[in-house]
């Protein structure tokens, strides 16, 4: 119940407004599949436009199902973009898509209408300058794709084609403030408000991630860095402020403090125009100091995420993360003197990780003492170094159009259901030791934690002794 609006489409939206280009948003987060299929029928758009990530996938395959199956929308065309996309195109192409957008989607999207637009409309059982594939009952696009670069589609043999890659966005200050008045942003604020109290806003400021983090995928944005200027965010914190009542910011960015020299600018431009604002973060304990936390303080951070993901230099190393567990530590510990609360995130599972790496994970998180911590049990996204690694073994239980990379398996050094219980184990561990150091580790609630922590290393024992018996290594 932590929802925030899709940024991503709001950027596209608010290029389209930019170019003149009439287009509307129809916001799925608090609708219904229902609703869309009736507005769709209601409205028959000539141009469909999606965002995939694992998360929407088989909400977006379903989708296009129901476009497809329906007499009156067969002239209409849908676009898919977004994380998943890139790297499964014949995937969604053959499953309905006629195009696929890769990389930023900006001026693809607006090239794309353009050419679209046009062109009239197709007539029934018409032929265009592309077909989609040579046993395809859909209407065929009615102009030639391959001027516009950054796409993929199908030829009439049925292969893949795709244009010469999409140039980044080198100045993102160019880019207008994401169309969020195309939505009922008012729901998302009330949401927060009601489970948690208050309420939050999300903003970009940068673009892509020079990093080289091993599970990591980045195919919209790739391995860059781009950043809006202080002036241009400032303005977006203003502008939001006038037109909506909210706590915080969200700064959706993967490494916020990338560049010192743009934090100090930043809050000399938020000095300058007297913005109180309070937000959180996410960032690397190598782009940390004790000045640079400092800094985040006086601009109104409240809470810092610093990525570690293991308490195990080894894997770490073998991640090419690119940290010091070290700094890890002694930044958490900085950031939470200095009066910001700390979050960090964990992963287990990683190939290679032993079970005594697991132990040394749960010690960083007891020296460390962040406030918050989140652990995942990696899995390989297609696109990344992980998935290459581990491909040999990668396995899943579902069809590709019934799951996604989260459900993807490969050979570990214990069985899955182990993780599992090291997730509980680790959580219930460090719960445990903050009860401790509070002296109530003998309270009815830290008394039951110790009996989690004893059921989930009997699971883990457990699962580690079905791991060492060859005729059931296999499970």
């Amino acid at each position: 119940m932590m929802p925030y609006p899709p940024l991503g489409l709001l950027y596209l939206s608010a290029w389209l407004d930019l170019h003149n280009v009439e287009n509307e948003v129809f916001d799925t987060t608090f609708s219904t599949k229902d609703d869309l299929k009736k507005y769709l029928l209601a409205h028959r758009p000539r141009i469909v436009a999606l965002y995939v990530n694992l998360m929407t996938k088989m909400n977006i395959i379903e989708i296009m199902r129901f476009v497809r199956a329906e007499e009156s929308l067969k002239n209409t065309i849908i676009v898919l973009g977004g994380h998943d996309v890139t790297h499964n195109v014949e995937d969604y192409l053959v499953r309905g898509a006629d195009l696929i957008v890769i990389g930023e989607g900006e001026q693809t999207m607006l090239e794309i209408v353009l050419a679209a637009f046009s062109a009239p409309p197709p007539p029934p059982n018409g032929r265009g300058d592309v077909e989609l594939s040579a046993t395809s009952s859909r209407t065929p696009l009615p102009f030639g794709g391959g001027g516009i670069p950054g796409l993929a589609y199908l030829l009439p043999d049925g292969s893949v084609f795709k244009t010469a890659p999409r140039e980044k966005m080198r100045d993102i200050d160019g880019l207008p403030f994401p169309a969020r008045q195309k939505i009922d942003l008012q729901q998302y604020l009330d949401v927060w408000t009601r489970v948690h109290g208050h309420s939050s806003m999300s903003i970009n400021t940068q673009r892509g991630c020079p990093y080289t983090c091993r599970w990591c995928s980045t195919p919209v944005y790739g391995q860059s860095h781009r950043r809006r200027s202080p002036t241009k965010v400032a303005d977006e914190i203003e502008w939001l402020q006038r037109h909506y009542s909210f706590d915080q910011i969200w700064f959706v960015d993967d490494v916020f403090t990338m560049s010192h020299k743009w934090l100090y600018a930043f809050r000399d431009e938020l000095k300058i125009r007297d913005l109180q604002i309070k937000f959180e973060c996410i960032t690397r304990s190598d782009r940390l100091n004790e000045e640079v936390i400092q800094v985040l303080k006086e601009c109104g951070c409240f809470r810092v995420w610093i990525g570690a993901e293991s308490g195990s230099q080894r894997v770490i190393d073998a991640m090419d993360r690119r940290v010091e567990l070290g700094q890890v530590r002694e930044m958490i510990k900085a950031a939470k003197r200095a009066g910001i609360e700390v979050g960090t995130f964990i992963m287990l599972g990683y190939p290679g990780e032993t079970e005594a790496d697991i132990l040394e994970t749960v010690e960083h998180l007891k020296d460390s003492n962040p406030d918050f911590f989140t652990i995942t049990v990696v899995y390989p996204i297609k696109g990344t170094s992980l998935h290459e690694e581990v491909q040999t073994t990668a396995f899943s239980k579902l069809a590709w159009e019934e799951g996604s990379d989260r459900d993807v398996d490969f050979q570990r050094t214990y069985p899955r259901r182990y993780y599992d219980f090291a997730v509980r184990w680790t959580v219930n561990s460090v719960n445990f030791h903050k009860k401790k150091l509070e002296g109530k580790q003998f309270s009815i609630n830290g008394l039951k934690l110790k009996g989690k922590i004893l059921a989930a290393r009997a699971g883990m024992a457990w699962w580690r002794f079905i791991s060492a018996t060859p005729a059931r290594n296999s499970s």
